[in-house]
């Protein structure tokens, strides 16, 4: 197979396809005529369709052609500055872009140490494993200034990740090597899943997806006989391959219906007294206060059904069908992305245990699953390559989603994990890879937060606004302008990525941008090891194709690799992992919990005292509830047409918009009780900040319910107020910045409460991927 050569792509010369992969699945790209061609992977039986976000969005307006350096930043100095999002932006050549920001991380490194650099630098970035954002700016902070203060959990777990290790063991052990799709195909008889499992979700996953598999495995299991209910306010949270039973309930109830059915087992003796008493501890005490015995208030149907808007009698029933069967409880990622996030995390554990079905084929507990695409499949039996990070000589850190809490309060206590921590003071944040306007809460505070930095640095390949709230902005290269290894340990498709065009404008690698900083700072060879980015590959190739080659299995050298359409890795063995080996051996397989069982009660977490986190599952009833200013509740999701916030100026994306606008839906009772028509522009608004955005009317959601998708870029109508309104649709200048706890301080924004009103006056226009007038006028 011939290589593209550079001088082609520059040219426009029509080139053929060539593999790539993407988090979203595997591809493969050509340029033809001038334009980009993008086809799924002919092996996916179930391809993406937000792989067609690359052909508009690879040479478009929004994309950065050069670095730039914003104009009271260079004029002033380093130090805090509320212009930042309002000021305007003096191009700079590489070289002197790269002194001058040489020069501010020695200033910091030398006056106040690597632990006032804050490189957490959170997002999912590229799905090569070589140009992996994350992984290039740490190695850099790690090799080139003594390290930095970073973040750990994610937005997308950071209540269960802090959890599960307390109560079941390992995180990985109950996501990845648990319940899989092909078990749910060929046992499943009952799945219950709270928050469901949509396809927009599980259609992506770090490193790439060669085969989207979950559509077909609950088609098939339907086939067979297996029941699907659906517990939340959105019907479209499971495919209609399901054939899915819909239970609307309340937003934020999950852990009362969950603990309702629970007692509805015990008091009809259905609980599987064995597995409680031989697999877990704690369950007396709880099932103390499950029967109201501690607090005088039963934990019965009655009770949840004013709480859940679910009927008693529907609740029993679905008790009385778990029963017996083989169950599986799934808890989607959206259920602690809320206050107390923690609880149905918990709870649902609890209620697989009492049906005594954890660790069985097709049963037990899926937390997560539909989460994302690497939950629910086999893990790979080599190692894949990874971009080696160094060693972080900083141990301060933050849970990811405290980022506006740190730079607010540096030198405040905070609570986490049983520990009583304290906020650093940062004077450097150096963000690549992620875009914060799209993930954290409360963007007016994250702007009041970035205002208190000395310098914020930003690698962006468009000019979101992270990027226009950047100090010094450096144009990075797309993933189809760079040659990379594409790789997941839960798919077993190894992709040599070619690029498909050059970069855009002055755009460099993330590679080639720090090791030019690195060169400045003295710590060249530390960081490069004196490697291409092709002697890079080749080395990082090594490992995989060694233990290919110790397994007595072919073992490509890198050249036939490189000019493969891929190679197909072996995979271990679905067997249900630790989980199951306990339930088969519990004495001789504990698990890695302080009692070596599933803990209903945790002696460890109830030691921590927290009163929003107590020792056992508990029903914490939210405190941002309906009332008359805010009357309805906001489901903030992830959406369909992109990852999160990713090419959201690529084609597939804006087609979905209507007049420009991300779409939010809303019951009719709830519409026409504004005089709301479906395709009007409405104002969704509270005490935090208000958006625009465009209306579908739909029997598919809740009462009282209204859903807008997350990742719409943030776009102010005036950059100069201190509480804008975005007329793009960013719903996270209304969702709350709190920690779900003082267990876990994970993000909780998939809920809050809002005000919606027809929009009637004129319709602002989309500035969002407008670039920046000095940077229009230096292109």
């Amino acid at each position: 197979m011939g290589n593209t050569t550079d001088a082609q792509r520059a040219a426009g010369t029509d080139t053929p396809f060539r593999p790539h992969t993407s988090h979203w699945g595997v591809f493969s790209a050509r340029m033809r005529d001038g334009e980009l061609e993008v086809r799924p992977h002919p092996g996916d039986p179930d391809p993406n369709e937000i792989i067609q976000n690359f052909p508009a969005a690879l040479r478009h307006r929004a994309r950065i052609a050069q670095p730039m350096v914003r104009r009271g930043w260079l004029e002033r100095g380093p130090g805090p500055d509320d212009r930042r999002g309002r000021d305007d932006y003096v191009p700079m050549s590489w070289d002197a872009v790269l002194d001058l920001l040489a020069k501010e991380l020695a200033r910091v490194r030398h006056d106040h140490g690597p632990g006032a650099i804050f490189g957490g630098s959170y997002g999912w970035a590229s799905a090569g494993r070589f140009h992996h954002a994350q992984s290039q700016i740490h190695r850099f902070l790690n090799t080139s200034l003594g390290g930095y203060v970073k973040s750990v959990n994610s937005y997308s777990s950071g209540a269960s990740s802090v959890l599960v290790p307390h109560i079941i063991g390992e995180y990985e052990d109950l996501t990845k090597r648990n319940v899989s799709w092909e078990q749910i195909a060929e046992h499943g008889e009952i799945v219950l899943a709270f928050g469901g499992m949509a396809l927009k979700n599980s259609m992506v996953a770090g490193g790439g997806v060669s085969k989207h598999v979950e559509r077909g495995a609950m088609e098939r299991a339907r086939a067979r006989g297996c029941a699907f209910v659906l517990v939340g306010p959105l019907r479209g949270d499971l495919p209609e391959e399901a054939g899915a039973e819909w239970v609307a309930s309340i937003p934020g109830s999950d852990s009362a219906l969950m603990m309702a059915l629970v007692h509805t087992l015990v008091v009809n003796g259905l609980h599987d007294r064995d597995f409680l008493a031989r697999y877990t501890v704690g369950w007396p005490v709880f099932e103390r206060y499950l029967l109201g015995e501690t607090d005088g208030q039963p934990k019965d149907a009655a009770w949840a059904a004013g709480i859940t808007g679910v009927a008693a009698d529907a609740i029993t029933a679905l008790a009385t069908r778990l029963h017996g069967r083989r169950a599986l409880i799934v808890v989607a990622h959206a259920l602690q992305r809320a206050e107390h996030g923690e609880q149905p995390v918990w709870m649902g554990m609890v209620l697989a245990a009492a049906l005594g079905q954890i660790g069985l084929p097709g049963g037990g507990y899926g937390y997560g699953l539909g989460a994302i695409a690497y939950y629910g499949r086999r893990f790979n039996a080599v190692p894949v390559p990874t971009f080696p990070q160094g060693r972080n000589g900083v141990t301060d850190y933050i849970p990811v989603a405290r980022i506006s809490d740190m730079l607010l309060n540096p030198g405040t206590s905070y609570r986490y994990n049983g520990q009583t921590r304290t906020y650093p003071q940062i004077k450097l944040v150096y963000w690549a890879g992620g875009n914060p306007f799209h993930h954290h809460q409360d963007l007016n505070r994250l702007r009041q937060a970035f205002a208190r930095v000395d310098t914020l640095v930003v690698h962006e390949l468009a000019w979101t606004a992270t990027a226009r709230h950047a100090d010094v902005v450096l144009p990075c290269t797309m993933t189809l302008e760079r040659q990379d290894i594409g790789a997941s340990s839960n798919d077993p498709l190894l992709v040599p990525m070619h690029p498909a065009a050059i970069p855009y404008g002055e755009a460099r690698d993330d590679y080639a941008i720090l090791a030019g900083l690195a060169e400045r700072l003295g710590t060249a060879e530390a960081f490069t090891e004196n490697r291409s980015v092709r002697q890079w590959l080749e080395h990082l190739y090594e490992p995989t194709r060694a233990a290919l080659a110790a397994m007595g299995l072919p073992a490509p050298s890198f050249d036939e690799f490189w000019n493969s359409e891929g190679y197909e890795l072996p995979q271990q063995p679905d067997d249900g992992g630790r989980l199951r080996a306990f339930r088969l051996d519990p004495d001789g397989k504990p698990l890695p919990t302080p009692s070596g069982k599933l803990e209903i009660f945790s002696a460890t977490i109830a030691s921590f005292g927290e009163a929003d986190c107590p020792g056992h599952p508990a029903w914490l009833g939210p405190t941002n509830v309906p009332d008359s200013d805010a009357p309805m509740t906001l489901v903030a999701n992830q959406p369909r047409t992109r990852l999160h916030s990713q090419l959201d100026f690529g084609g597939h994306s804006a087609d979905a918009k209507h007049r420009g606008r991300e779409v939010a839906r809303m019951h009719p009772d709830d519409a026409g009780a504004r005089g709301i028509a479906d395709g009007d522009i409405i104002r969704i608004f509270n005490g935090r900040g208000a958006c625009l955005a465009g209306v579908r009317i739909t029997d598919g959601i809740r009462q009282g319910v209204i859903q807008l998708p997350t990742g719409a870029w943030y776009d102010p109508v005036d950059p100069t107020e201190d509480n804008p309104l975005c007329v793009h649709g960013n719903p996270n200048v209304l969702t709350k910045d709190v920690g779900t706890s003082a267990l876990a301080q994970g993000c909780t924004g998939q809920l809050t409460t809002v005000q919606v009103e027809r929009f009637n006056g004129n319709l602002p226009p989309i500035q969002a991927y407008e670039p920046p007038t000095s940077a229009v006028a230096a292109e």
